[in-house]
């Protein structure tokens, strides 16, 4: 692995692919900074180094070039969290983007237009990333949450750069993470995998089979599971086309030493609102009419024992709809029972958007040893796939 302690940095300007796809509010101002603040000890170690920097981002999915995307909206914020004075191109390649560029001195950092403006960008065109090869001279690579994209920014521009590429330290944590889990994590190895769908998680638990001591599985998937178990599962929602897999699943998680832990009771609602009437049922018979929204209290204890007696925890999606308070209990008790287990020297990891918005929601980020800045990149690891944003630095 390409490290940014293997470069030197003195008068040099590392372009630096970062993740600044952050959320706006109507008056354009920055609501979640988070992926800001992860990419600031990289840029500091190249300023502190005696380079500059150039940051190249994408915001959203911009059509043409609308200005609600441009990333003259964030620059003032950047400012405040790197400290210093950003400064910013109306445009990402072109003459008038690397005559800022080439101006820059050591200890500045210049803020390039959103990449996405071009739709070379993510088309992985050569010529557009060999544009914005001209605008530095090292390439550091630290948006982990594109690196499952073969972009000119992510991908291609690397090729440009012949032992003058590395990791960026986010980059660098994330992988790190990842394969603390996959590969050398301490056993018992547990897997908590929530979500609404099956047919979204398929790859993901053929993948973590093999790591994985236990696999507990929560949310709208449990209901696909129990009805193709010849369970009642009322209203709840369910993949019918995926029961046969389910139980297929099952079999290859017993051949292979995997404990599969599902609910044994559940929180149904009668309508999908939170103030629906709620009651608690077997989540193997549920009444028509009601629809299972959350663990039960006796699937919540016995999942919290389990949970701090493993070593090495991977979690991937909520229990249940945790955006009703009524129905957040479980995902509330599973996060508290991985930080009681994190603090006891167990290592954890959250990923996927839906699980670090609960965990941010309900104040435990401080008590996970690790979350994933990376939804659809994380994952595509967990899948047991080679990011081609980290394949082109290692090449």
């Amino acid at each position: 692995m390409n490290q940014l302690n293997d470069q030197n940095f003195q008068n040099q300007r590392a372009i630096i692919r970062v993740d600044f796809n952050v959320p706006l509010n109507e008056k354009l101002e920055v609501t979640d900074a988070t992926r800001i603040v992860a990419a600031k000890p990289t840029i500091d170690y190249v300023l502190q180094q005696g380079g500059s920097c150039v940051l190249l981002s994408h915001l959203g999915r911009p059509k043409h070039q609308e200005p609600e995307f441009s990333l003259k909206n964030i620059v003032a914020t950047v400012s405040e969290i790197l400290g210093c004075e950003v400064l910013f191109s109306e445009h990402c390649v072109g003459p008038e983007a690397e005559a800022l560029a080439q101006a820059l001195q050591p200890g500045q950092v210049l803020l390039m237009e959103n990449l996405r403006y071009h739709p070379e960008e993510t088309k992985g065109d050569v010529d557009f990333a060999q544009q914005l090869a001209a605008l530095g001279s090292i390439y550091i690579n630290d948006a982990f949450g594109t690196a499952h994209r073969a972009h000119a920014s992510t991908t291609i521009i690397a090729q440009f750069f012949e032992g003058k590429k590395c990791f960026g330290q986010l980059l660098k944590k994330e992988v790190d993470a990842i394969e603390k889990v996959m590969k050398n994590g301490a056993s018992p190895v547990l897997a908590i995998l929530g979500g609404a769908k099956i047919s979204s998680k398929i790859t993901i638990i053929e993948s973590l089979l093999d790591k994985v001591d236990h696999l507990l599985i929560g949310g709208g998937m449990v209901y696909t599971f129990i009805k193709a178990q010849g369970g009642s599962i009322g209203n709840s929602i369910c993949e019918d086309e995926y029961g046969d897999y389910a139980l297929e699943l099952m079999e290859k998680a017993a051949a292979k030493g995997v404990q599969l832990h599902l609910p044994e009771d559940v929180v149904a609602g009668d309508d999908f609102s939170d103030g629906a009437n709620r009651k608690i049922f077997p989540v193997n018979a549920i009444e028509a009419g009601w629809e299972g929204m959350d663990a039960g209290p006796k699937s919540v204890l016995r999942f919290k024992e389990l949970i701090t007696t493993c070593r090495t925890i991977l979690w991937n999606g909520p229990l249940g709809v945790f955006e009703f308070p009524s129905f957040a209990k479980g995902t509330i008790a599973v996060g508290e029972a991985i930080g009681e287990a994190t603090r006891a020297g167990a290592f954890s990891l959250v990923g996927g958007g839906d699980s670090v918005a609960a965990v941010k929601q309900f104040g435990l980020e401080t008590q996970m040893s690790y979350i994933s800045t990376g939804g659809g990149a994380m994952l595509e690891s967990l899948e047991g796939k080679i990011l081609p944003g980290i394949a082109a630095l290692d090449q």
